[in-house]
């Protein structure tokens, strides 16, 4: 192959378009570039991308076999009749003695590795799985939770085109989280009519771009952000005109906010007075205002409140639903959609009680649904494209839970810490290798959808995860040709037949739930070039036509049931990415509840209305935030160490004034103990730090081996050093950006 081929890089939720240059061996990427085809990312992209080959032929332990644990540990090579058909009895054994609520399922996804993901929930049925869970639930549910009561619809950041972005605990420069970031941050920080507010405790790349950067203490953002809100109702800087049109529930917010002891706050969180207000007077003269929040904020104390103040402030400014603010999108799958029960309803886990948000089971109270006597605990994990005892809180107890389950299936390219404790693996293809593609499809005003082909051949034995939940659905007998026949039927009559054939299967509660495979089975083998597992996006596109139907007009696909067949035949042949809606900027107020937004939130007003003192580490006298992004740090599929080409070994980050108190220099070993664990690293003084602040890197501390038996271990694994119940007391969130802490020198 000696012509680039369109795909996405994998590493973040942005997915930028890229292309490779795949090598005379037909198996390496020689070259890798940004994708100026692609419709969002237009030949963007970051350092990290270039470094796909050591994801595709790195160190990872490659599976290319389905394997059964025997009983001293080691695994043995199966075939995949056997694979499948000793799985599906021991799922159906389990499910038939405690019922199929035992059977917890975990992952579905990646970062860019969605659509296998999305036949999941033929393979829960067919087994009666209830409870799932994925990374979301360490990180997004706060967020899903509060723009639920305040929206009825998830929101986001136009940060293009805003006059003044705010950016609460996030570091684009890294992270990203909207297209062509470190363009556009350098943009904004160039152009004098606008501004940039960062509230960080670290001076990221970010914060140096930045006009304000209010570096606060680790853990108060929820003091500083409330401080903001009570200045813009102090000074009389509220939009109430727009309030009134657009929201309601104001008294009862106004109430609060007049009674914040700003000057106290801002000095909990010890960031100068003047500089906050100068940063919220800002805010509220700007035309345009668009606010991301992240992982600094949403893996740390007070995390769902957090979310709520941090609304309030962009709110109470009017700065949603008008060009350069929030937005609420479109898509081909509610991803983050949540019913907002109030505190006191909604579904909840079968022992612990936690809240279940967007369908998830909070990550950290997973290890006690299974670490229990409880009559309804968890027996069996079926686990799909994740590495749970290496990526969730307290991986020593994880690790204890996992091997008190009655079964654990893992799914996956690589020898994961998940995998290693399998009783089965069953090994798919790269993400490279398969037609795949990402429902993080956030764009506004024109959305994007990416379907992903493969740009290389996956290797013999391995199957794509659609084949794997049909075979698995299948030997369950949830499904089989007598269901398919009759769609195969309609649809050689044509698509339109299929159609109407396929609503009847919907309204048919049981199969409905089965239709992923059904789609796969019947027309997945007629779609062209083998991309059977694009089958499932037909219903996505006639969905996304039927809900967003202005918005698919105005992206060129005409209306009724032929604009949701020419929205996927777009998308099957859009190797490059295609745009799915151009929303017009009204639509965000027709997708909110009622089109308004609820301002008062009780259970939330009343935390910020009763703010404590913040508590005293006496003992430990430093917070670790473990699991910062770095220039070269990507999410756990990027498992060989030798694709960093800064910072291998992950350094500990500490403040320069610390260091020096401490007499540490570059290089020196120390050890960093936790409630939880201890472990040793090498430090990095830096003036980036603030003292008593430190930072472990995310994606470290992963074993792979060398083809020798070497074995590579690099840097330290974060969640050796976090506790399972350090999390948020409304969504189980980790506190990961939080995390109590002392250090100790090491002797050479």
């Amino acid at each position: 192959m000696t012509e680039w081929q369109p795909t996405a890089c994998i590493l973040c939720e942005c997915n930028c378009g890229i292309q490779v240059l795949v090598g005379p061996d037909g198996r390496s990427f020689d070259k890798i570039r940004g994708d100026k085809l692609h419709p969002a990312s237009a030949g963007y992209t970051c350092n990290k991308a270039l470094q796909l080959d050591h994801y595709q032929n790195g160190r990872t332990g490659r599976l290319t076999a389905p394997l059964r644990r025997r009983s001293d540990g080691s695994f043995e090579e199966i075939d995949w009749d056997t694979a499948i058909s000793e799985i599906s009895e021991r799922l159906t054994r389990i499910g038939a003695e405690y019922g199929g609520e035992s059977i917890f399922y975990y992952g579905g996804g990646g970062q860019g590795n969605h659509l296998g993901g999305a036949y999941a929930p033929a393979t829960m049925a067919a087994y009666g799985m209830r409870y799932r869970s994925s990374a979301l639930a360490q990180e997004k549910t706060g967020d899903f939770w509060v723009g639920a009561r305040m929206a009825g619809h998830p929101v986001r950041a136009d940060i293009e085109h805003a006059e003044v972005s705010l950016f609460v605990g996030k570091n684009p420069y890294q992270s990203h989280g909207f297209p062509r970031a470190r363009s556009v941050l350098k943009e904004i920080a160039r152009d004098p009519e606008r501004a940039m507010i960062v509230l960080d405790p670290v001076r990221t790349e970010t914060a140096e771009l930045a006009d304000f950067h209010l570096q606060l203490r680790p853990g108060t953002d929820v003091y500083l952000l409330t401080a903001m809100a009570a200045i813009l109702v102090r000074d009389n800087l509220v939009a109430f005109d727009w309030l009134a049109d657009h929201a309601d529930g104001l008294d009862e917010v106004l109430a609060v906010l007049r009674q914040v002891p700003i000057e106290k706050y801002c000095a909990t969180a010890d960031v100068n007075l003047d500089l906050v207000t100068a940063a919220t007077h800002r805010i509220a003269r700007a035309e345009s205002v668009a606010a991301l929040e992240d992982l600094g904020v949403q893996m740390n104390r007070y995390s769902t409140v957090v979310s709520y103040v941090e609304k309030l402030v962009w709110l109470l400014t009017g700065n949603l639903g008008k060009p350069g603010t929030q937005y609420a999108f479109s898509g081909l799958a509610a991803l983050g959609h949540d019913r907002g029960h109030p505190a006191d309803s909604g579904p909840r886990s079968p022992v612990v009680g936690a809240r279940i948000v967007s369908g998830l089971v909070p990550c950290n109270v997973i290890s006690e649904e299974i670490l229990t006597d409880h009559p309804a605990r968890y027996r069996a994990m079926f686990v799909e494209s994740a590495n749970p005892a290496h990526s969730l809180a307290d991986s020593a107890r994880m690790r204890e839970a996992l091997a008190a389950l009655d079964l654990v299936v893992v799914v996956d390219v690589a020898m994961t810490e998940t995998a290693r404790l399998a009783h089965y693996v069953l090994p798919a293809p790269t993400q490279f290798e398969k037609y795949e593609a990402t429902f993080f499809n956030f764009e506004f005003p024109r959305n994007i959808f990416h379907l992903r082909h493969p740009v290389l051949p996956a290797p013999e034995g391995v199957l794509p995860e659609p084949e794997i939940h049909a075979r698995l659905a299948e030997a369950a007998g949830a499904v089989g040709e007598d269901d398919y026949a009759p769609l195969r039927e309609a649809l050689a009559q044509g698509r339109e037949a299929f159609a109407m054939a396929f609503l009847g299967i919907l309204a048919d509660r049981r199969k409905a739930k089965l239709a992923p495979v059904l789609l796969y089975r019947t027309l997945g083998p007629t779609l062209p070039d083998g991309a059977d597992a694009a089958a499932m996006l037909w219903a996505a596109a006639y969905n996304c036509a039927r809900k967003n139907p202005r918005g698919v007009e105005r992206a060129g696909y005409g209306t009724g049931l032929e604009a949701g067949e020419r929205l996927f035949e777009a998308i099957l042949t859009g190797k490059h990415g295609v745009v799915i809606t151009d929303d017009d900027v009204d639509e965000t107020w027709k997708r909110l509840r009622d089109g308004r937004v609820q301002l008062h939130i009780p259970e939330l007003l009343e935390v910020v209305a009763t703010l404590p003192e913040p508590d005293d580490q006496d003992e430990w006298p430093y917070v670790l935030a473990a699991g910062e992004r770095r220039a070269f740090t990507a999410n756990t599929i990027m498992r060989d160490p030798h694709w960093r080409r800064r910072d291998g070994g992950g350094a500990l980050r500490i403040s320069a004034a610390d260091a020096q108190r401490l007499g540490l220099s570059a290089g020196d070993r120390v050890r960093v103990t936790t409630r939880r664990g201890t472990t040793e690293v090498e430090v990095e003084p830096t003036d980036r730090m603030r003292p008593g602040h430190l930072s472990l890197p995310n994606g470290l501390g992963l074993t792979v081996f060398d083809p020798d038996g070497t074995v590579l271990t690099s840097g330290a694994a974060p969640n050796e050093l976090t506790e399972y119940d350090s999390r948020d007391e409304w969504v189980g969130t980790p506190w990961h950006k939080y995390v109590p802490a002392r250090i100790d020198t090491v002797d050479a």
